[in-house]
């Protein structure tokens, strides 16, 4: 018989592990093989706190969330079964954005694998593709080990998604007490800064330093590493116009006299792509330069710019672009070492006023595209007009949640920040619809003390509207914003745009999405007429506990969306 004065189950081994790398939320949802780990969440001393989720991807969404503004690893369980694989699609956006979230599984017991036991599958091959490190345990004395080399996996180099599957057997077994032990600086990220060579930081300086016109892109890793004020700094230094990917939107307020807003395929507007074209040098800083970003490679086309790369990842290096420096490390790090090289130099980049000049004829140019329409009386309402209406009342600390799809283009184009960091956040790598309704659960929970809003077309909606419920069990004071044009608008446009009007199974019918709140215990509006939005947005903004508004806007395909692929 074990001695139980040294001996703890697997299951409370996984508890106290968490808690002692300093997990304080758990976004989850229960089933059979998870009982033992339940068990020990109610029975042991620690410090999380469980929310209880309605599905397993929403779950996922909202540890996404939940670390991307607390800046500490998101947690989420499941079931084994269905549970596991519902999960993957969170697993694989957090992942691909570089977010670290943990999947914590469980599974059938060992000695059952291979006898066809309900709800078996290979875990570890389930999550390989989109997490940096994933384990089984085989025995409740590896739980320990494989919860600190997850947390090692996501916090160090370029942050990523990790799995660990529990199986039933394992979690009831024991192992020593004396294995359970950890460094809650892995809870956080990032966890460990890097800083490139002194060489190849005055190698940066000297490319800076011969250059007039220089033109910086900033990507979500700056807001990562938190490295707003080191980049405020930095692109004041050296003069230089400031466009951010959709993920880094708002990193440095919008009002700011250098900031051009988004730049790439989506969401921006032909006055900030002039700027990128009119430069001689563009620093690219925490973003990978994929498609959408270099507009498929074509602003600039490869070998016509000078190109100075700063990234955690080495891969993103090079990955596109001929390279003329690159700087692989933490943004924070790079760009206050960069900050103290150029503080003593006189840059022509600077003293040519080209920068200021430049973002201020790119705002121009973005004002008149936008007042085509953001004043118009039109219904259903244009993407363009719910923006001035919403920048009337939107509290300027607000957090905004956006589903890909009908908001994106129209927030990032013309929607201006109105201070410097985290506001919005965009779900981008992978693009599935339903991230915004479970986003504002986990945002609410990162306890930022600011208002969060989430905004969604209506076919987001009905990907994750189940979490109503949960918003409203929570009785969370956070408001829902639904475009209603009644299609997956998205897809639709690009019917339009690219394949002749030739529609194709891409429109359903028209969902009252107030009434359904309603039905959940929110308090709801519906709005047609633009001339009631802003009153109808601020009540719902101020009224205690969950708000939706259900805002009917013009159909994609019927709008001069801010995408180049749809200007033709």
């Amino acid at each position: 018989m074990s001695d139980t004065k040294n001996t703890i189950t697997g299951a409370d081994a996984l508890v106290l592990m968490l808690d002692k790398m300093g997990v304080k939320h758990i976004f989850g949802v229960c089933g059979d093989t998870s009982l033992p780990f339940y068990d020990s969440l109610i029975k042991i001393d620690h410090g999380i706190t469980h929310i209880l989720a309605r599905d397993e991807r929403c779950a996922a969404y909202m540890a996404d969330v939940y670390a991307r503004l607390t800046n500490r690893v998101g947690v989420v369980e499941g079931p084994s079964g269905g549970g596991a694989t519902y999960m993957v699609p969170g697993i694989a956006e957090a992942n691909g954005t570089t977010i670290p979230v943990l999947a914590i599984t469980s599974d059938i017991p060992v000695a059952g694998r291979d006898r066809f036991v309900l709800t078996e599958c290979d875990q570890e091959t389930l999550f390989s593709s989109f997490t940096k490190y994933t384990r089984v345990a085989e025995t409740a004395e590896v739980v320990p080990t494989m919860v600190r080399a997850a947390f090692n996996a996501m916090t160090s180099g370029t942050p990523g998604a990790a799995h660990i599957g529990l199986p039933y057997d394992v979690l009831k077994a024991e192992l020593p007490k004396d294995e359970v032990w950890g460094d809650p600086s892995f809870g956080k990220f990032p966890c460990r800064r890097t800083l490139p060579s002194k060489t190849d930081l005055d190698l940066a300086v000297s490319l800076i330093e011969g250059e007039e016109k220089i033109a910086v892109v900033c990507g979500g890793g700056v807001l990562h590493s938190m490295a707003t004020e080191e980049l405020i700094e930095f692109i004041e230094l050296v003069g230089s116009p400031l466009g951010t990917t959709i993920s880094a939107k708002g990193t440095v307020a919008e009002t700011h006299p250098l900031a051009m807003g988004t730049i790439g395929t989506n969401g921006s507007t032909a006055g900030a792509r002039d700027v990128l074209k009119n430069a001689d040098l563009i620093i690219y800083i925490g973003c990978r330069v994929g498609s959408v970003t270099s507009e498929k490679r074509t602003n600039p086309y490869n070998g016509e710019k000078k190109i100075l790369h700063i990234d955690l990842d080495p891969k993103s290096i090079g990955a596109n672009y001929l390279t003329d420096v690159s700087l692989v490390g933490d943004a924070k790090e790079i760009l206050a070492s960069l900050n103290a090289l150029l503080a003593t130099k006189t840059l022509k980049s600077c003293t040519s006023n080209w920068g200021t000049k430049a973002v201020a004829d790119s705002r121009v140019q973005k004002l008149e595209r936008f007042s085509k329409y953001s004043h118009s009386d039109s219904m259903p309402m244009y993407g363009e007009r719910f923006v001035t209406e919403l920048q009337k009342v939107l509290p300027a600390d607000a957090i905004v949640v956006s589903d890909p799809g009908t908001p994106t283009p129209f927030l990032c184009a013309f929607f201006e920040t109105q201070r410097s960091g985290r506001s919005f956040i965009f779900h981008r790598f992978h693009g599935g619809l339903g991230f915004a309704i479970p986003g504002v659960v986990g945002a609410h929970f990162a306890n930022t003390g600011r208002k969060i809003v989430g905004i969604m077309g209506d076919g987001s909606f009905g990907f994750s509207c189940g979490e109503l419920e949960t918003i409203a069990r929570y009785n969370l004071p956070v408001t829902l914003i639904v475009l209603n044009n009644s299609s997956f608008g998205w897809i639709r446009a690009g019917q339009d745009r690219s394949f002749g009007k030739r529609y194709f199974s891409t429109n359903f019918s028209t969902t009252d999405h107030a009434k359904v709140a309603e039905a959940y215990g929110f308090n709801a509006w519906s709005v047609k007429d633009p001339n009631k939005l802003a009153e109808t947005l601020k009540i719902a903004f101020e009224t205690d506990g969950p708000t939706l508004v259900d805002v009917y806007t013009l159909p994609l395909e019927e709008s001069e969306v801010p995408v180049t692929a749809f200007l033709g």
